[in-house]
This record gives structure tokens, sequence and C-alpha cells, in this order.
């Protein structure tokens, strides 16, 4: 067998461990995952090491102090670079509530990193959400669900819009609906102040097609026993093998406890692990913006002044290793719900997200705490950060 590279260790994918294995790469591609003792090329000495998935972030608003919302094109590729540093190498930017026209000219700015394979697409976070919910969005840019609007901006985008989050009573919402499918586009619930039967309508009317939750628990009413609101029925959706949900599992979005029960309930098959990232991650504390809003970073929590949790300061890898060590969640499928997960949803699962014969050379070396050691993309090293 030719291999330009072969790595050894723990291999970490698709749900199992496979203890001294190997990963061996021929270009951007891997050729080989099998038992070291089966290879038969040279192979390096035997390593406590970690071999996972390239992680795959379908919620991140940007880090190393630029925000996607708002940065330069230089910007939004320094933001791609500190997260594939740290073992992301799948990423969907994520914007927020704005005007039209500043969707518009920051589609326009984020495209040509979708084009060139930097960005796996774009997420729309708004502005089609509940203004009760809006959390750190801008509630001058929250509007009704506009069709129309969608559409244009869908069209503008030719294909570089992968997600859009919407509230499932928003005005016109099946209509959104209707317009996100013709561009092949995931919808995610999400910023809804909505009950339980008008969401589990509003899922329902996807007919199965990929649907997510954006951040469950997180900007949605809580879920009591006579109002169970939209938690409630995007867990029982999940339960039926309808939608994923997205966990921020970074320790201050959300208590262990409540993470480690969503996997027991709904199984990592159907969690997709996320950041919520903004321009923070990776910088000290102080002040920063995620879009028009004004954000204070205290400790490492990222907050609206006297007001809600402006996104996260993690990378992925940093949530993987938080729901492993504090939700008591098992390292496989905490490392499933980072990878394979979230690249079926996007359906990129053929190319991304394990580990292989086949996929994108991809890997993420980390040591036995998951802390990163090196990092491939398509095969080659990725430098900096904390690779």
């Amino acid at each position: 067998m030719t291999a330009d590279r072969v790595l050894r260790g723990t291999v970490v994918t698709d749900g199992r461990l496979l203890p001294d294995s190997v990963v061996a790469v021929a270009g951007d591609r891997i050729v080989a995952v099998l038992p070291a003792a089966a290879y038969d090329g040279p192979l390096p000495p035997a390593s406590s090491s970690l071999l996972l998935p390239g992680l795959v972030d379908v919620h991140d608003h940007g880090g190393a102090g630029h925000g996607f919302p708002d940065a330069t094109a230089a910007g939004a590729a320094a933001a791609v670079a500190h997260h594939r540093a740290h073992g992301t190498t799948t990423i969907l930017a994520s914007l927020v509530s704005a005007p039209p026209t500043v969707l518009a000219e920051r589609i326009a700015t984020l495209r040509p990193l979708v084009v060139a394979g930097d960005l796996a697409g774009i997420h729309l976070e708004g502005p089609f959400l509940a203004a009760a919910r809006c959390g750190a969005h801008d509630p001058r840019a929250i509007l009704p669900g506009d069709p129309v609007l969608l559409d244009e901006l869908l069209t503008k985008a030719d294909g570089a819009v992968a997600s859009v989050t919407y509230a499932p009573e928003t005005a016109h919402a099946a209509d959104l609906l209707a317009v996100l499918a013709t561009h092949g586009v995931l919808p995610s619930i999400g910023h809804t102040d909505a009950d339980a039967r008008t969401t589990a309508t509003g899922i329902a009317r996807a007919g199965g097609a990929p649907m997510s939750a954006t951040h469950l628990f997180n900007a949605m009413p809580p879920m009591h026993h006579r109002a169970p609101g939209p938690v409630a029925a995007c867990l029982a959706a999940a339960g039926r093998g309808e939608l994923v949900v997205e966990l921020v599992a970074d320790g201050v979005h959300l208590s262990p406890d409540t993470v480690a029960a969503v996997f027991d309930l709904v199984g990592p098959d159907r969690v997709a692990l996320v950041t919520d990232a903004m321009a923070a991650a990776g910088m000290p504390d102080g002040r920063y913006h995620l879009g028009t809003m004004q954000v204070r970073v205290d400790d490492g929590v990222a907050r609206i002044p006297d007001g809600p949790i402006a996104g996260g300061t993690a990378c992925l890898v940093d949530v993987v290793r938080a729901t492993v060590r504090d939700a008591g969640v098992r390292l496989q499928d905490a490392v499933l719900a980072a990878t394979r997960t979230p690249a079926r949803l996007l359906g990129l699962d053929g190319e991304v997200g394990s580990l292989a014969p086949g996929h994108r050379a991809d890997v993420l070396v980390t040591d036995a705490d998951l802390r990163p050691q090196q990092v491939l993309r398509a095969g080659l090293p990725v430098t900096g950060g904390g690779a």
C-alpha cells in the first residue's frame, strides 16, 4: 500500500474506538483505516494519541477577533484558520439578523470562501425570528417571515447558503420552508417562542427531509409540564429520527446534566455539538461585537451588557472535551456528534465526518485529554493555533 502519511493511535470514528490502529493518507484522501498489526507498510511508533475525524461545526459566528457578521474577507479567513487549527476542518459561517442589504453584502463577502472550499457554506441565523426570543440579535433587525426576501437572498447566494434558522410561528412559515426546499437549504428551528403544537406542525411540514433545531434550549421558552414548548417538540422529533438538535455543550450555555440527558434521550446520531462561537473565541476577555450588538467577555463568557449570553468563546474540540469530561458522555458518542452527525445533516457524510477510505483526509490528532496535537485537512498539515 502506498501512503504519503501514516498516523497511529486509537481511532475514534463512527461511534467506535479502534485501539492501536492506523490511518493511511495518500494525497487528499484516506486510503486505509485498519489495525496497526494488519498494516503492510512502514509503521510509526505505537502512540497514546487519539485519531478523530476533522470536526464539523454547523453554527459558528467567528473567532480570533473576527466575526463573520461584520469581518472583512481577510478577517473571515482568519476566523476560519483559528478554528481549523483547533481541529474544525468543516465549518459554516453563521450570520445574525440584519437588514436585508447587510445580509446580501455579508453573503457576497463570504461566498468566495465557500467557492474556494474554505467554508462549507453560510448559515443565516435570522432575520425571521421571534422578537421575544431574539437573544443577542438586534431586535430592530427581526422581520416577519418574508418568502420573497428569502428567495432573493438565496438566489443571490447562488448555492453559498447552506442553512437558515427561523421561528416556526413567524409569518408565512410554510412558505419559507418551501423556499428553503427549492434551494436545497437546510431549515433549522430556533429563536422561537412557539408552543409545542406549532413547533411540531412546523417540523411535520418538512416531510422527513433533513432539519435541525438551533441551539436547543437556548433562545426558547423552558420546558414546563403544562407548557412543553418547542423543546419537548424538538426532542420528540429527534427521538423519532426527524430532527437533529444542536447543543452548545460548552459548560456555559447548558448544564452538563442537560447535555447528558439529551444524549441519553435521542442518541448521538441526533445531536450536533456546536460552538456558536463569536469573534472572542481564542481571544482574551474584553469588548467585542456580534453584528451590531456590543458584547462583553468576562472569564470567557460572552454576554450582551446586562443581557443574555452572546455566543460562545470555545472551539469545537473544547465542546467535545466538556461533553466527555463534564457530562459523562462516551468519547465515541461525543465525537460522533461533532463529526458524522453534522456532516450527514449537511449532506456531506460521504466526504467528511468519518475516518474511512475514500473520505477527505481530515484528521484531528489529540492527546488522551483531547488536546490538539496535529491537524490534517485534505491530507495537508494545518499550522498555528492549538495544533
